[in-house]
């Protein structure tokens, strides 16, 4: 039926009795009025519409020649879509992308101008945009992160950046299964897929994983995410409920050294507050006869004591040790100097002291300041305290000789009497217990080959060349026990004996907990050496988390890395995110994200700036 018979129904008139046809000049004239009724009706009512429709008054003035005026203007985006996207076929945008650009300016200006390779921070909103994708801009006080970018970025390889984003989504599956199964919670249980009360942190709602993830989802440029995080920091982090023991070194290293990192990042004062305001919660653990502080503290009451099982209730060296970066840097930033105070006591009292073979026991009594059991190792317990006294000398850009030496000390001990070749010539770690060595190497013990890479890269010393050997070697021994699983990923322990080298014997020493240690060495050995295998070892790590730890609520640890099937242990460690997707990240991307002579990273891999190298270390004026 058309449009003519709906509106000009055939029926007849009648005249005289005899039905009478209208005539057909008389129905044409007709048919022509009708439709030009209807033709500027419709006209009246499409355009009048768009006329009154609320946002486009706002917009445009709600005037004829306003609008005949934006309708000139916006060319062939009137039909076609814009494009700029943050996301194309469902892939999330690169931010190295973006900077290309930014990059090609910089080099411009550099190759014309006498100013400085590294760009400085931005402190207005139009410089801002120079660093961060314009979809970002509502990120409170944000700055760029990548010092400068080379043109060559701007070709740079295709895998590479596929390798990149791939991490970046699996940070992405992580963080959106915490939002919405556990947010605000400390962590995930992604296969029962709701919060996990056994963390160590108990069943708080403290936002580990948040405070966790915030640098990491910047570096990326996930700043949605990030944002989300920020404002929950912002309106819900609060100690004030937390009636629990709580310890002072995973309260460090996560919370103080996540917020000091994105204080230093964005210029948030939030954080430099948040991150004070916890430094003082832990102040009562230092109150003991040596100033060398207890494990743990009760953030209701300040009563402090140490773990029972820690060698008659001794304090545990590579837990006090590891507070000076994040102290000394929290006085720097804020201008109270008793943080600083409290880590350099902690320094010179341990310096003071006699060591058994010129090494650090694992465990010190903070009462009677003696030595506990004979147990010393790189692994747990004693590791990230010859971690910060490298890394201390870093952050001072130098000027921290204390550190080094006792750094150097430490580690000629460590190579006498610490260091094996096995069979195979395999060089690992071993422990020593009443100066008896234990063939076990822990994979905590995995960050020691970035750590000696690094320290043969900063020191400048005679033994140089010898640190810089024994960081590659000691990486390597940690990609065969990753090799020689079935799954590609390395078991918690593994021992040298007659019979086995680089695995796991016992039951208890083979599970996997996406632990980042040698990931972190893979990344260090790269950024020093440029040798591609790092990467390849990396992404075959990438391709096994992905094969055996992700689930649809997240990524799960397993229980033995020697079956293919094997059945997970339901936790998502908020260190995933701040520590092995950063690093994996960083591996797939330019030396200048993040560059090793400006940032230096904490135990929980939350970088913090060097100083007088950085100037984004924000020094309190």
């Amino acid at each position: 039926m058309t449009n003519s018979t709906l509106l000009l129904p055939q029926y007849h008139k009648y005249l005289n009795g005899a039905p009478v046809p209208f005539s057909r000049r008389t129905r044409r004239n007709s048919e022509f009025c009708l439709v030009v009724l209807v033709f500027i009706s419709l006209t009246i009512i499409c355009f009048g519409a768009v006329f009154y429709l609320p946002e486009f008054k706002a917009t445009y003035g709600g005037t004829i020649n306003n609008v005949y005026k934006h309708i000139q203007n916006a060319g062939p985006e009137l039909l076609l879509p814009a494009h700029g996207n943050s996301r194309h076929d469902g892939v999330l945008e690169d931010p190295h992308a973006a900077w290309d650009k930014q990059a090609l300016e910089a080099k411009i200006d550099e190759d014309y101008s006498d100013k400085r390779k590294v760009l400085e921070r931005p402190d207005t909103g139009n410089s801002m945009k120079r660093h961060i994708s314009s979809n970002s801009s509502f990120i409170h006080g944000a700055e760029s992160i990548v010092e400068h970018v080379e043109t060559s970025q701007t070709y740079e390889n295709s895998e590479l950046r596929q390798r990149r984003n791939k991490v970046k989504e699996m940070m992405k599956h992580g963080w959106d299964n915490y939002v919405k199964y556990a947010w605000g919670k400390n962590e995930l249980k992604p296969v029962s897929k709701r919060d996990h009360s056994g963390s160590v942190f108990g069943s708080s709602s403290m936002g580990a994983t948040i405070v966790d993830s915030l640098d990491t989802l910047l570096i990326m440029g996930l700043h949605d995410e990030y944002k989300l995080g920020r404002d929950w920091v912002a309106n819900n982090f609060t100690l004030e409920n937390v009636r629990i023991d709580i310890s002072v070194f995973e309260t460090n290293i996560r919370f103080i050294g996540g917020f000091l990192t994105c204080y230093a990042m964005t210029g948030d004062t939030i954080f430099r507050d948040k991150a004070e305001y916890i430094a003082k919660k832990l102040l009562p653990a230092f109150q003991t006869p040596t100033g060398i502080p207890y494990s743990l503290v009760n953030l209701k009451t300040g009563n402090s004591k140490n773990y029972l099982w820690a060698s008659g209730g001794s304090s545990i060296l590579s837990e006090f040790g590891t507070l000076h970066l994040e102290f000394v840097y929290l006085s720097d930033i804020t201008g109270n100097d008793i943080y600083k105070q409290k880590v350099d006591h902690i320094r010179q009292f341990v310096r003071s002291l006699d060591r058994p073979n010129g090494l650090y026991p694992n465990f010190l009594n903070p009462i009677t300041g003696k030595w506990g059991q004979r147990h010393v190792s790189l692994g747990g317990l004693g590791d990230s305290f010859y971690e910060y006294l490298l890394k201390a000398y870093i952050q001072s850009n130098g000027k921290d000789l204390i550190a080094r030496d006792m750094f150097d000390d430490a580690m000629a001990s460590v190579m006498d009497n610490l260091v094996q070749t096995s069979s195979s010539g395999l060089t690992y770690l071993a422990d020593m217990r009443f100066d008896r060595l234990e063939h076990k190497m822990d994979h905590l013990s995995c960050f020691a080959g970035g750590m000696f890479a690094l320290a043969g890269e900063t020191l400048g010393s005679d033994a140089s060349k010898h640190y810089t050997d024994l960081g590659a070697s000691l990486t390597e021994t940690c990609h065969v026990s990753y090799d020689k699983t079935a799954t590609k990923l390395g078991p918690e322990a593994f021992r040298f004996t007659d019979n086995y080298e680089a695995v796991a014997v016992r039951g208890t020493e083979k599970y996997n907990i996406l632990r980042p240690e040698t990931v972190e060495s893979y990344f260090v050995l790269w950024r020093l050496t440029h040798d591609n295998k790092y990467r390849e070892w990396g992404w075959e790590a990438v391709q096994a988390f992905e094969k055996h730890c992700r689930v649809s609520g997240g990524y799960s640890g397993i229980k033995d890395v020697y079956q293919i099937d094997s059945s997970k242990d339901d936790v998502q460690q908020s260190y995933f995110f701040a520590e092995t997707l950063k690093y994996l990240y960083l591996l797939f991307s330019d030396d200048n994200v993040i560059p090793l002579d400006k940032w230096v990273f904490n135990s929980e891999a939350h970088p913090l700036p060097v100083i007088e190298r950085n100037s984004q270390y924000r020094m309190h004026q």
